[in-house]
């Protein structure tokens, strides 16, 4: 759905935002165009990696495109989750309003779980990596860790770039992010010597992630580098530390690249790439886990991240998360996230850290991490 909305690489049509200054009535002739536009390229032979998975996703719920009629009920279904979309961004909008805007504790709260009935989402974006380097610094700067002594590290829900909520943005192929950036951050803050010294482990329960991954890794070893795209919208109005980043990004693992320029984009758009160093992606492991459920029985891991994953899951699967995590790290290891998490009475696992990331000014993220104590 978001990238039927905000998509641009399938239709011309403007992006389908949510404005209250638009009316309903032209917003509705909006998206009738452009879910018309997605059906004709999935009723197309295009094999672009997202209309193929899209196509595949449609077929195996029963819907066809080879006729008239089919594709007018393919619309009628399209048309039915967009509504779903509309009213579920209204039910988590009322979930944090009904937190009172003065109590910042509470409404922390109230979003550690706001997306616990709904499916998870694989999208992603350099804001949480921006985080995570912030904390890392302030980690550093409190001396809770010694220089270089971060070495293997684990990426809860490393994510899959289909189309973010925010920009909706394909006019590059999927890429996942984290990984390279939590990398590249380890590397610049000085908790790790070298890029290349660091073994990260991915853990999800998507297969198209964990295949992405795995072909990367494997296109690795032969000596391919992996080419990731930082889009970043002229209009955005990010924070000058940020902004900092998008342009500092990437030094310690690769090399910057030219890029053509993107078309059919409707924003102004700055774009940069970057080519990862084989060597380090080549050290980029997945694992099919789900972090609720499964056990881990591997090596102990330094630091485990994860953002944008515990936010899915109600109370009583956080804390079986939140034990799992606790299980994978070392004595002293690190946990960091972006979302709070109560703390079991027995568990080791121990708050000792949290700041607030200022994106931009409609924007903060606020990290916390944990240590395992003895």
């Amino acid at each position: 759905m978001n990238w039927l909305l905000f998509g641009t690489s399938f239709t011309r049509q403007p992006r389908a935002y949510f404005d209250p200054a638009e009316t309903q009535d032209a917003l509705r002739r909006r998206i009738s165009l452009r879910t018309k536009d997605l059906i004709s390229a999935l009723a197309s032979a295009d094999t672009d990696e997202r209309i193929v998975f899209a196509r595949q996703l449609l077929l195996g719920q029963g819907y066809r495109f080879d006729s008239a009629e089919e594709q007018a009920r393919l619309e009628r279904h399209l048309y039915a989750e967009v509504d779903r979309v509309v009213a579920e961004r209204q039910q988590y909008k009322d979930r944090e309003d009904a937190a009172p805007a003065a109590d910042v504790v509470e409404r922390i709260v109230a979003q550690s779980n706001l997306f616990q009935d709904r499916g998870l989402s694989l999208d992603t974006s350099i804001l949480p990596s921006f985080a995570i380097e912030q904390a890392l610094e302030a980690i550093k700067g409190q001396s809770q860790v010694g220089a270089n002594e971060i070495h293997r590290v684990a990426v809860i829900g490393p994510g899959l770039d289909f189309a973010d909520k925010n920009s909706g943005y394909d006019f590059y192929p999927l890429q996942t992010v984290q990984p390279f950036t939590t990398i590249d951050s380890l590397a610049r803050v000085g908790l790790a010597s070298r890029a290349e010294d660091i073994e990260l482990v991915t853990f999800d329960i998507s297969p198209h992630v964990n295949d992405h991954i795995r072909a990367m890794g494997e296109r690795a070893k032969a000596g391919a580098p992996y080419v990731l795209r930082f889009p970043r919208d002229l209009g955005s109005q990010w924070t000058p530390a940020l902004v900092g980043y998008w342009k500092s990004l990437g030094d310690r693992i690769g090399m910057e690249v030219q890029l053509p320029k993107p078309l059919h984009v409707v924003n102004a758009v700055e774009l940069r790439g970057l080519a990862i160093r084989p060597q380090v992606a080549a050290n980029v492991t997945p694992v099919n886990f789900n972090i609720v459920t499964d056990k881990w029985n591997g090596q102990p891991f330094d630091l485990v991240i994860a953002t944008n994953v515990l936010v899915y899951y109600d109370p009583l699967d956080q804390a079986l998360a939140f034990a799992g995590i606790e299980a994978m790290l070392r004595q002293g290891g690190f946990f960091i996230t972006n979302n709070v998490v109560v703390e079991l009475p027995a568990s080791r696992l121990r708050a000792i850290g949290v700041i607030a990331v200022q994106h931009s000014a409609e924007r903060i993220d606020r990290v916390f991490w944990y240590r395992r104590n003895s």
